[in-house]
């Protein structure tokens, strides 16, 4: 997978992602895909006070796709849900030394895998869920 404009970081996630797996019951669950690529992200998250304990993600796409999911679950994994949800998406290409432009729409949906699923874990727990403000703009 030599293509060119790929970053060093990139391609180590891709070729050695972080996190892989799935969460049996997880405390939030996030599902993103992009249909015109047939990418398709999903993030698993296990909270304990407030933190990200644990997150996991399972991806179907492009090395580009799974470099980002990579890098999000490393991003979040041990912060405050309050920190985890900010993290954006030039958060994550940044955080992998930028990405092609025409793979910059897989961080963005790393990221709102990420977000999806913080989300859903507010929900369970009654709170509110507000929309981050991280789907506008970028």
């Amino acid at each position: 997978m030599a293509e060119v404009g790929y970053s060093k970081k990139v391609l180590e996630h891709f070729t050695n992602p972080r996190n892989v797996g799935t969460i049996e019951n997880p405390d939030g669950y996030g599902k993103v895909g992009n249909p015109v690529c047939g990418d398709l992200m999903e993030i698993f998250i296990k909270v304990k006070d407030d933190k990200i304990e644990d997150i996991k993600f399972r991806t179907f796409g492009c090395g580009s796709a799974i470099a980002t999911s990579s890098m999000v679950t490393e991003l979040a994994k041990g912060k405050a849900l309050d920190e985890a949800i900010k993290i954006t998406r030039s958060d994550v290409a940044d955080e992998l030394d930028g990405l092609p432009p025409k793979k910059m729409h897989c961080s963005n949906l790393a990221a709102d895998a990420l977000h999806e699923a913080i989300k859903d874990y507010r929900r369970k727990r009654g709170e509110k869920a507000d929309d981050d403000p991280q789907k506008s703009g970028d």
